[in-house]
């Protein structure tokens, strides 16, 4: 939609949902495993669809992938509004973002100016404050940006002997949450390699084109599901919601 004849940049939240889940050991991917009544993943859905500067949510999955689908017929998982489902997951993480960021060009859903929120399927506590700091922080600025706290605890290096071999001091360190938001046209250029073996998440690809994006504050509760122990704090943080 125009405005004084400009489009309105949107707000599209990208959700890479094609692996497997193997560290967190519970038979099936982490993005379905059910917690109150509902996967992890509708519960992250949720988030993206009660948020009123969020457009759309595209969800990555495997192009197998057809366990939404069987979830949705089991009476625990419903698309929300405002989300499409596409099967176009590749081998990494970095490739299912990249596939997604090309679907959503190709079929018109995304134009190059708009707002890509790439996000974990698996932080389905990711507070409403939290994502509109992102965007209203992130989302005019051309380097984009991603959530992220200063790294609290003390820091080890260690040595291949399992030793300490030095203490890292942790000024200006901080760890990287999701979403992390980019311009549709910049995150698809960094995510245009050929080998995406080094990418460990869409910022590094992003810097990786010497772009510096910018840090928001993220949140302590926006918790990855990543081990088996993680589910029990889930589970608070979800009931508190």
């Amino acid at each position: 939609m125009a405005n004084g004849g400009r489009r309105v940049k949107r707000n599209i939240a990208l959700i890479p949902a094609a692996g497997v889940g193997e560290r967190f050991g519970a038979g099936k991917p982490k993005q379905y495993v059910e917690i109150h009544g509902k996967t992890v993943l509708q519960h992250t859905l949720d988030i993206f669809a009660a948020h009123p500067q969020i457009t759309l949510a595209a969800v990555v999955l495997a192009p197998d992938d057809h366990t939404f689908q069987s979830a949705e017929t089991a009476g625990f998982q419903t698309a929300p509004a405002k989300t499409v489902l596409l099967h176009c997951g590749g081998a990494s993480r970095a490739e299912t973002v990249r596939n997604g960021v090309n679907t959503l060009l190709e079929r018109g859903l995304a134009a190059p100016g708009d707002n890509i929120l790439v996000h974990d399927a698996a932080r389905c506590c990711l507070p409403q404050a939290a994502l509109s700091r992102l965007i209203d922080q992130a989302g005019s600025h051309p380097n984009g940006g991603i959530l992220a706290v200063p790294v609290a605890d003390t820091l080890k290096r260690s040595g291949s002997d399992g030793l300490i071999e030095t203490t890292v001091p942790r000024s200006g360190l901080w760890q990287a949450q999701t979403p992390q938001l980019f311009p549709a046209a910049l995150l698809q250029r960094a995510l245009a390699a050929p080998d995406l073996g080094a990418v460990t998440d869409e910022a590094s690809a992003v810097e990786m084109l010497g772009v510096r994006p910018l840090l928001v504050q993220g949140d302590s509760r926006n918790l990855k599901l990543t081990l088996p122990q993680d589910e029990y704090i889930v589970r608070l943080l979800l009931a508190e919601k």
